[in-house]
């Protein structure tokens, strides 16, 4: 069957196209997104703001006419925190349904950290042991662990990249300057701070391969040294503690508007990638973990594999 996944994320608005069916491989046969930012679009009363909604609408109508065209069997339309933590999630839901026809089903952040770990699990198979799974989005941080499918523990907390970039660093994509040392070791606390309930929770279920998992930790690797986008999915990349650390010294005495012109940064996403590196970096840090797999199927893929169990075998 032909599958369309349509991911309304804290970033962007990912739709894509696969011809799979069940026990098989998901091939991809199309790939669109449009960068909005939602996490960023969230104004003082927690509501998205209008052009945020606008623009919300407008790529998802054009989501669904591509989905259309691309004759896909089954349109699966989904939206995580942004939308989710929105004081006014309801009727951006409404709207979006009236104006497109597509009805969003909103996922909780336990979900998403259960479905992201189901797609890890799947590309690394069980000779990989106890996994531990972290993802890093753009307006919330997953944690997963467990030695099935589904996940002994699985957590989410408001730490994505696009949420602190707004909230505590307080930087647009033009920002000319740095944050200041003050505001960044701010963070680190305020991040080690959230990260105090969970630690022990995940080191009492315990993992033997820590596994990462988006677009965040992708760039860091690469920035780290790990293989290009161009090496191809199969290419193995990692990423270390001692490499992280690095990254993060030098990403952090440069301007937001600079950090693009790095290889392997993507324009929608530069100005997150300090907030993103000190995630990173505390998550590991406080969790022992010294190198992370970095793996290239995350909560889309995992949406695909949940819906394609479900269905007969061929």
């Amino acid at each position: 069957m032909r599958l369309g996944v349509l991911d309304v994320g804290s970033n962007t608005v990912h739709l894509l196209v696969v011809d799979a069916h069940r026990g098989a491989h998901p091939w991809p046969a199309h790939s669109e997104k449009a960068v909005l930012r939602l996490a960023e679009q969230i104004g003082p009363d927690g509501a998205l703001r209008e052009v945020g909604a606008d623009a919300l609408v407008t790529a998802v109508d054009a989501a669904r006419v591509a989905a259309t065209e691309l004759e896909v069997d089954e349109l699966i339309a989904f939206a995580t925190s942004a939308v989710r933590d929105a004081t006014n999630a309801a009727d951006v839901l409404a709207r979006v349904r009236d104006s497109t026809g597509v009805r969003l089903e909103v996922l909780s952040g336990a979900d998403e950290a259960r479905m992201t770990f189901l797609a890890v699990r799947r590309w690394f198979g069980w000779s990989a042991g106890r996994l531990l799974v972290l993802d890093i989005g753009g307006g919330s941080l997953e944690i997963a662990a467990g030695i099935d499918e589904d996940p002994d523990i699985a957590v989410s907390l408001p730490l994505g990249a696009g949420r602190l970039t707004r909230d505590r660093l307080g930087v647009d994509p033009e920002s000319t300057a740095p944050p200041t040392p003050e505001t960044v070791e701010e963070l680190r606390q305020y991040v080690d701070a959230h990260l105090d309930p969970v630690v022990e929770r995940m080191t009492e279920v315990g993992w033997e391969r820590p596994v990462a998992t988006s677009k965040t930790f992708r760039t860091l690797a690469r920035l780290a040294g790990a293989a290009p986008s161009g090496a191809g999915l199969w290419a193995r990349r990692r990423l270390t503690r001692s490499g992280l650390r690095q990254v993060l010294g030098f990403i952090r005495h440069i301007p937001p508007a600079q950090l693009v012109e790095l290889e392997g940064v993507s324009a929608g996403r530069a100005h997150q990638l300090l907030a993103g590196a000190v995630v990173a970096e505390s998550v590991m840090r406080r969790l022992g973990v010294d190198s992370l797999d970095v793996c290239p199927w995350a909560l889309r893929e995992g949406v695909i594999l949940s819906r394609l169990d479900r269905l007969a075998p061929v």
